[in-house]
């Protein structure tokens, strides 16, 4: 099968097309041939020497890669809720080995829902990684309630314009933050309020918040804590950039979390019934072959991608 192995830690030219043996499956997981790979700013990092690699740095062949939606072909002894012809989509062993830039990935049934009839498989896979870390963080982590001011950062990216969509769906009032140029996607999103980073501090427009979901780190974290009310968190999920918000968060009387996303079928199947009801969409702005991965790599590290990146077998 064809597969894009990392051969060093480095730019995208390491990035190279490769034919290896279809992977084999044990008796918890299933086969998937797969349809569209959705690109995460962690597969960049990874790519470049840091995030993840330090775990990965002894796999060989390393292969990137988490999020999939595909075709179930085979399913082990074990599984009892996937069976072949099974439309599925999920992110696959994250924080480990994922193994998804190929035409086929070995995936444990129990990272996967079934992908509904109504969303492409771009959409789909644009659906994993991403929309987990947002659910994750709003619904597991700061138990958003209905009625909380919430305040999202970088809100028309990845994870961003998933979490202003679930924070609604939870009965949040949403601040998203982005450029000018991407005003009205956020807003189409159900924002109730944009606001310009580029123009204006946030801090000094924003009334006190609720929650806060950092996708950013750096200064953010410092300039979060002044408009976060009484009992407020903030979650941080930029690896590398937020090791200290639990101490800067406590010196101002409120709470400060960092999160690593985590795989989970059963939280897909949330993000699954959301997709299919229509009250979940992914946004997907670019998308290339295989061929060209290391295109969808240069793209996700501009920093500046409206939604998502997919790549196609």
């Amino acid at each position: 099968m064809k597969a894009i192995v990392l051969s060093d830690f480095g730019g995208t030219e390491n990035l190279l097309l490769a034919e290896i043996p279809q992977p084999e499956i044990a008796d918890d997981e299933v086969l998937v041939r797969v349809n569209a790979i959705s690109i995460n700013p962690v597969d960049v990092k990874t790519r470049k020497g840091v995030a993840l690699a330090g775990k990965l740095k002894n796999e060989h062949p390393l292969i990137l890669g988490w999020d999939i939606a595909g075709v179930v072909i085979e399913a082990g002894a074990n599984v009892k809720n996937f069976k072949p012809g099974d439309e599925v989509f999920g992110m696959v062993n994250f924080p480990g080995h994922g193994k998804a830039y190929a035409e086929y990935v070995a995936t444990p049934a129990s990272h996967l829902g079934l992908k509904p009839a109504n969303i492409s498989f771009a959409e789909a896979a644009a659906g994993s990684l991403a929309a987990l870390t947002a659910w994750q963080a709003l619904a597991r982590h700061a138990r958003v309630n209905a009625g909380d001011r919430v305040l999202v950062h970088g809100a028309s990216g990845g994870v961003g314009h998933f979490a202003v969509q679930i924070a609604k769906e939870l009965g949040a009032y949403v601040i998203g933050t982005s450029s000018a140029k991407n005003k009205e996607f956020v807003l189409s999103l159900g924002a109730d309020e944009h606001v310009d980073y580029q123009s204006q501090a946030f801090e000094s427009v924003i009334d006190p918040v609720d929650f806060v979901l950092d996708t950013i780190g750096g200064d953010h974290i410092d300039r979060s804590l002044k408009i976060l009310g009484t009992d407020g968190t903030i979650v941080s999920i930029v690896s590398g950039k937020n090791e200290e918000v639990r101490d800067k968060a406590k010196t101002k009387g409120v709470n400060g979390l960092t999160m690593l996303v985590q795989s989970s079928g059963d939280d897909m199947k949330w993000l699954a019934d959301w997709f299919e009801k229509g009250q979940l969409k992914a946004h997907v702005s670019k998308t290339y072959p295989l061929e060209q991965i290391a295109d969808a790599h240069q793209q996700v590290e501009s920093g500046h991608t409206l939604g998502k990146v997919v790549v196609t077998p």
